[in-house]
């Protein structure tokens, strides 16, 4: 084996035969954990057995941790500020209340060794940042590293924690559904999904020159419930084409194995989180069911992702939900009847064990999502504290996230709740990971100084430009109204439910169209040839409780309504007379209205449609991206990954919480389990129907 290059900051090296090794107990001798030459799963067993308990279960913890670069003047930090060195009594999140302890005393003295970034800061702060923690807990009693893990960085939309934590630092592609819209095109053409490839291997280098090592992503959740808000982060309604994308990001991020050059992946979430209760999302009670009512749907939709990389992701991610008798019908995996424990996926034995470790092969270790032991312990809400963690581990789940409450960890094991031989597997299969990466030898510190280069220098941007051209789906063309002609004089206006965002995003569509050249924009619609209007709806609010089913049409006079009858007043679109408006005198006086749509759920667009003379999908593509394919600059490309509803009649929902078309089953199979005369996906004016697949060409 090659020595690797070795940097200690507070411990010294031992040289063995020749070659070097980190003394990080500094006890002057070669110990196995620090012997670079053993397996990761050989040097792991030693280091637990070296443990305390206390430090095992600091190590079963991951925490979002904030950095020092965003504190107050006068606010305590440290190295140089790059550390938060602040308590924070009563952190309050969606996920728990709990108190927030500095950096280096949740390092030193809580022994958390996994940390989650939130923050979108350049690339050289964010390595300065993880070398400082890695300086840190150099100086500890067994030097164990940090690794620090983040949600998706690399597409584009709005900043939405737990979605979009951060955008535009590293090469910035469309959502992911854009991916998936460039691929089928791709595909459509004779292709393939190689795009994937070259998406993972500059996600890859970006992260890795930063010391970022370990992704919550991707999303192998195939879509079903078209009210379910996690829809824009997923790849679509396929279950074989979202397979075919997660297989090849896990190979691309991670390699044939894990190594010193790998960006592992943590799959999200098992066993898939698209068969919503009518799109109720579960951060909330409303939405702590997953419901089966269609015979097959488990095995035939939802488990194939999963499957497909269940023998290489290094870790994956239960979802909140829980499976629901009641609203469930008899499933069957691999010829086995599906067994219904009506807890939370990280509390699930049935699913964590057999299913996914015996059933699936896979030997990773279970991360389970933020705030399970806390708001979001469906199953499990009469347990107290450590009966939920001891259910949880007990049941298979190894890391807790997005919490420091060691207190509660202590207290199961101490209790006699969680057995010592649980929690050495658990702190085994962490430890792998960490070998494997290297971050115990070569790759603990990274070049700060060289990681702003080293992402400018990926392969990413030129990808992702090109990717964002290829994601746009033309839905509607009537007439030949696309490809506008280039010096075409064109008004531009964005819309959206918060008139301060329209504002700001018209500005800056503005902007970029200008700067590309492709169009002439005007100030006055009236003295425009074409009107392009690039809708951008939001439907509720992610992280507060919509009360009622989200609205998924645009243009309604109607109050939505909640089901208990409540008048709910947010609408989905800002300025929606206007836009009829707007659109309604263009086309009376004889200039053509292009209408682009924000995919980030399946709208409904059957009162947009009518209003246009052609209609773009797009998946929040850039401006001039858009403007490039509209007017023929860069050919019509990508096909939808989602079947987009021709009506609120297709998805109703009765009085008994029953929709009209199965919440689990995808969008292209719902026409066989519909009313007979009703049909699922939108026809427009042209006869195109707007089903997974569909995208024309010029």
């Amino acid at each position: 084996m090659e020595q690797p290059q070795l940097e200690v900051r507070s411990k010294e090296l031992v040289e063995v035969g020749g070659l070097r090794f980190k003394d990080l107990n500094g006890n002057g001798v070669l110990d196995p954990y620090e012997d670079w030459r053993l397996s990761p799963k050989e040097r792991a067993a030693d280091l637990v057995g070296r443990m305390t308990t206390q430090e095992k279960v600091g190590f079963m913890l991951i925490n979002s941790r904030f950095t020092g670069y965003q504190t107050d003047e006068g606010d305590p930090t440290s190295h140089d500020g790059v550390l938060d060195e602040r308590i924070i009594e009563g952190g309050t999140s969606i996920f728990a209340t709990r108190k927030v302890y500095g950096t280096t005393q949740t390092i030193e003295q809580m022994h958390l060794r996994r940390f989650i970034l939130r923050e979108n800061e350049p690339p050289s702060r964010i390595a300065a940042w993880v070398n400082a923690m890695n300086e840190v807990a150099e100086g500890t009693r067994l030097g164990i590293p940090v690794l620090v893990t983040s949600n998706s960085r690399n597409e584009n939309g709005e900043m939405v924690f737990g979605m979009n934590d951060a955008v535009g630092i590293f090469s910035t592609f469309p959502a992911t559904m854009g991916i998936a819209a460039a691929v089928l095109g791709d595909q459509a053409d004779g292709g393939d999904a190689s795009l994937v490839d070259g998406f993972a291997r500059a996600v890859r280098q970006e992260w890795v020159a930063t010391g970022l090592r370990k992704g919550y992503m991707y999303m192998a959740d195939v879509v079903t419930d078209p009210r379910w808000q996690r829809t824009y982060g997923t790849f679509g309604e396929s279950p074989e084409l979202v397979a075919e994308i997660i297989t090849r990001i896990v190979d691309g991020l991670q390699g044939d194995q894990l190594g010193p050059d790998s960006l592992s992946t943590t799959i999200k979430h098992f066993p898939g989180g698209g068969p919503r209760e009518n799109g109720f999302d579960p951060h909330y009670k409303e939405g702590k069911w997953n419901c089966y009512p269609t015979p097959g749907s488990l095995e035939t939709y939802h488990l194939p992702p999963f499957e497909a990389v269940a023998a290489k992701a290094a870790s994956f991610m239960p979802y909140y939900s829980a499976p629901s008798v009641q609203r469930s019908v008899y499933q069957t995996f691999r010829d086995e009847e599906v067994f219904y424990e009506e807890t939370g996926f990280a509390f699930n034995h049935y699913f964590l064990q057999h299913v996914l470790r015996d059933r699936l092969g896979f030997t990773g270790y279970v991360n389970s999502d933020s705030g399970i032991t806390d708001n979001m312990c469906w199953g499990v809400e009469e347990l107290d504290r450590p009966s939920r963690f001891a259910k949880a581990i007990m049941s298979g789940t190894d890391l807790i996230a997005d919490t420091n409450n060691i207190e509660d960890l202590q207290a199961a094991i101490d209790q006699g709740k969680v057995s010592m031989a649980r929690v050495d597997e658990a702190c085994r299969r962490l430890a792998v990971e960490m070998f494997a990466l290297g971050l115990f030898d070569g790759q603990t510190y990274v070049d700060a100084e060289a990681a702003e280069a080293k992402v400018r220098s990926s392969p990413g941007w030129e990808l992702a430009a090109q990717t964002h051209r290829k994601s746009v789906v033309v839905l509607k063309n009537s007439g030949g109204t696309l490809p506008l002609r280039e010096g075409t004089t064109a008004y531009l206006e964005v819309f959206h439910k918060s008139t301060d965002q329209a504002a700001l995003k018209t500005t800056q569509a503005r902007e970029q169209v200008a700067a590309g050249g492709a169009l002439e924009l005007v100030d006055d619609p009236a003295a425009a040839d074409v009107l392009v209007l690039l809708l951008d709806p939001q439907s509720g609010d992610y992280f507060n409780a919509t009360p009622g089913l989200l609205e998924l049409t645009l243009c309604e006079d109607k109050p939505l309504r909640s089901i208990a009858g409540e008048p709910y007043t947010e609408t989905t679109l800002s300025e929606v007379q206007r836009f009829r408006d707007l659109a309604t005198s263009a086309r009376e006086r004889g200039a053509k209205v292009v209408v682009s749509v924000n995919i980030t759920l399946p709208w409904v667009l059957d009162d947009v449609e009518p209003l246009a003379d052609a209609v773009v999908a797009h998946f929040s593509t850039f401006y001039d991206a858009q403007a490039d394919v509209l007017t023929g600059r860069s050919p019509a490309h990508g096909k939808l990954p989602i079947t987009l509803p021709a009506s609120e009649a297709v998805i109703a929902v009765d009085g008994e919480g029953v929709c009209v078309s199965p919440n689990d089953v995808p969008g292209y199979a719902k026409q066989d389990h519909l009313p007979e005369g009703m049909r699922y996906a939108y026809v427009d004016a042209d006869g195109n129907a707007w089903e997974l697949g569909h995208g024309l060409r010029y």
